[in-house]
């Protein structure tokens, strides 16, 4: 697999970041350096939410530059390109491959899959579509290896993901066959602060029993304020939500919420409210019985080494024979000095919560990526929600690579 072509730009207008865009990509296409020339026919487009309402205009001058290519991509409050985040600006980040046609299948509700042998599948959806959990379990049982990876498309103003169309709605994306070989990674951005229970007890999304106790008590118990009154930890219980494992991955996610760290399987739900009346809470998502539960709280530092942590797993799994990754570059080597690597590409897909701010700086996140995979084609946007396997995840971020 040939190495990715890959761009992006920002510009008040769309159409000059396009451009802008369209020669960086034609350059490579060329092969400058020495690279064989590309013939791409596959393409990702993501976009910031400032060029939404221009997304059919821009998509069909895309498919008129570059007949033949299919297009899938989203909509985010930010977009990621190499080692740069775009937040709150209009951008677009595009990345482009030459796969065999026979290879991939673009896909959505008015475009099935039909005979395609899918092995794995990249999907975007609108996160207001009705049985957005059903959806995505769906299209992962449609693969042979039940792995998806995608996120859902966020705005502010106009919500939408692309497969060869602008799509509203549903879910969408690109399926691949088995020789199309990727490494994928979950990486968790919050720490639990007590130990795993299961939920005992528990009516729709409000949950009454943690382990038999009051769901209430044990919440404050791990917070440290075991006694008090609800409405005087409401500071606390505000920086405070849930993760959530199912009964066959309870025991991995008790062992690691019990190292202090959050499993691969976690999905982190908001905490919406209290019932005092029943020592109850409340959660963002149906929660039934069964299912293990350990209260939690965003970590920078934690979410850092999560990070680093799945990219030397990337790292290990294309290159087991390499040394282990140090935790800074040696000296001399700059972040953009390309690295020899078993990657063509990269798709990352983070939460819009994560990104600049919650890392402490503009584009931390995505330098901690390119510090660890080298100066690899990347393209990614910010989320509503993360999908890998056959979850939906949040705090999340899903890292993707293609083998060359």
């Amino acid at each position: 697999m040939k190495r990715f072509l890959q761009a992006h730009a920002t510009h008040p207008d769309w159409r000059f970041a396009l451009a802008l865009a369209q020669a960086q990509l034609e350059a490579q296409r060329r092969g400058q350096g020495g690279r064989e020339r590309s013939e791409p026919t596959l393409g990702w487009l993501y976009l910031s939410d400032h060029y939404a309402a221009a997304a059919e205009a821009l998509l069909a001058e895309l498919q008129r530059h570059w007949p033949g290519v299919a297009w899938v991509g989203a909509v985010g409050v930010g977009v990621a390109a190499g080692g740069v985040e775009y937040f709150d600006e209009p951008a677009l980040s595009l990345m482009m491959a030459e796969l065999p046609a026979a290879d991939f299948r673009v896909f959505s509700g008015a475009r099935p899959l039909g005979r395609f042998a899918a092995h794995t599948a990249q999907v975007h959806a609108d996160p207001a579509a009705g049985e957005l959990a059903e959806l995505v379990a769906d299209m992962a049982e449609r693969t042979t290896t039940g792995y998806l990876f995608g996120g859902l498309a966020a705005a502010r103003n106009r919500t939408l993901h692309i497969a060869d169309a602008v799509l509203q709605g549903g879910l969408s994306g690109v399926a691949f066959s088995e020789r199309v070989a990727l490494v994928s990674r979950v990486t968790q951005g919050c720490q639990p602060v007590g130990r795993a229970r299961r939920i005992s007890e528990s009516a729709g999304n409000v949950i009454t029993k943690l382990d038999d106790e009051p769901a209430l008590d044990c919440l404050l118990a791990d917070l440290g304020l075991a006694g008090r009154e609800p409405r005087e930890a409401l500071p606390q219980i505000r920086q405070t939500l849930v993760g959530l494992s199912d009964p066959d991955e309870s025991a991995d996610g008790s062992a690691s919420a019990a190292r202090g760290a959050f499993g691969p399987d976690t999905r982190v739900r908001h905490l919406v409210g209290l019932d005092p009346a029943r020592r109850g809470i409340a959660i963002g998502e149906n929660a039934p019985e069964g299912l293990a539960l350990a209260f939690c709280q965003r970590h920078t530092e934690a979410a850092r080494r999560d990070l680093v942590r799945i990219c030397a797993e990337i790292r290990e799994e294309l290159a087991p024979d390499e040394l282990a990754l140090p935790a800074t570059l040696p000296p001399g080597r700059g972040a953009s000095e390309p690295v020899e690597s078993g990657i063509a590409g990269a798709v990352y897909v983070s939460c819009s919560g994560r990104g600049g701010p919650h890392f402490g700086a503009p584009s931390a996140e995505l330098q901690i990526v390119r510090r660890a995979l080298g100066d690899v084609p990347l393209v990614g946007f910010f989320a509503g929600g993360e999908i890998a396997r056959h979850h939906v995840y949040g705090y999340t971020g899903v890292l993707t690579v293609f083998r060359r």
